[in-house]
């Protein structure tokens, strides 16, 4: 007999989440910026230099955002269950109903509503609440560190990408115009495997998700570069 894999994957949506997003806006944020200041008439240098600056500026910002915003989410949660474990600390057969009621909802018979009600809680009541009535569970709950860290290093991982792009023109004598189309080729390509990948490690459709990332990102770059090409700055 054959073995049957029934594993689900909901644990990997909260760093999965931030390193595709982190990933993502290293790569358009900075190709993008780059683009634009050689499409501007900047030389080579300063073009990598504003490229290094954004990937660190972007790096410390996504970092930041993301431990910001996930510590609102979690503050919140923690004060939900507080809130929870105070009333059922205080009106324990209330709670009790109140957890049935939610059985019943979901189809149970009122007697094996209050039956499954009474299991739970004397297995374990706040976690019951938690999960039940608040929808607050250990894969959804907030993580901001691991959240902030998985943005920035991702940021930086794709952000990179562009840099070294930038430099492999450099070192090969391509400049100019192109050295911006290695930098929009490389970068669109990257931008499909990240789609690709993260789609992988979700079980989600790969090409739909990977032609969606770099439809974006190619977007993205070439209004920056008619950004840059328009206003023809010369640094």
């Amino acid at each position: 007999m054959p073995h049957y894999n029934h594993e689900h994957l909901i644990h990997r949506i909260g760093w999965l989440r931030a390193a595709t997003l982190g990933a993502n806006d290293g790569i358009i944020s900075i190709a993008s910026l780059m683009m634009g200041m050689s499409t501007a008439g900047a030389s080579s240098t300063v073009v990598l230099t504003t490229g290094v600056a954004g990937l660190v500026a972007g790096a410390a910002s996504m970092a930041a955002g993301e431990w910001v915003s996930v510590m609102s989410q979690s503050d919140a949660e923690q004060a939900e269950l507080a809130l929870e474990q105070a009333h059922i600390e205080r009106n324990p057969e209330a709670e009790l109903r109140e957890l049935a009621a939610i059985y019943e909802g979901r189809g149970l018979k009122p007697a094996l509503a209050l039956e499954v009600a009474h299991a739970l809680t004397e297995h374990d009541a706040m976690q019951s609440h938690a999960r039940d009535e608040l929808g607050i569970t250990e894969h959804s709950q907030a993580k901001p560190l691991q959240a902030a860290l998985a943005s920035a290093l991702s940021f930086v991982s794709g952000g990179v990408v562009p840099v070294l792009l930038v430099l492999l023109g450099l070192n090969t004598g391509l400049a100019g115009q192109g050295g911006v189309w290695l930098v929009a080729a490389g970068s669109v390509a990257t931008l499909f495997a990240t789609g690709v990948l993260s789609a992988r490690a979700a079980n989600a459709p790969a090409l739909k998700a990977g032609v969606r990332v770099a439809l974006w990102g190619t977007l993205s770059m070439a209004l920056s570069a008619a950004v840059g090409a328009l206003l023809g700055v010369k640094v």
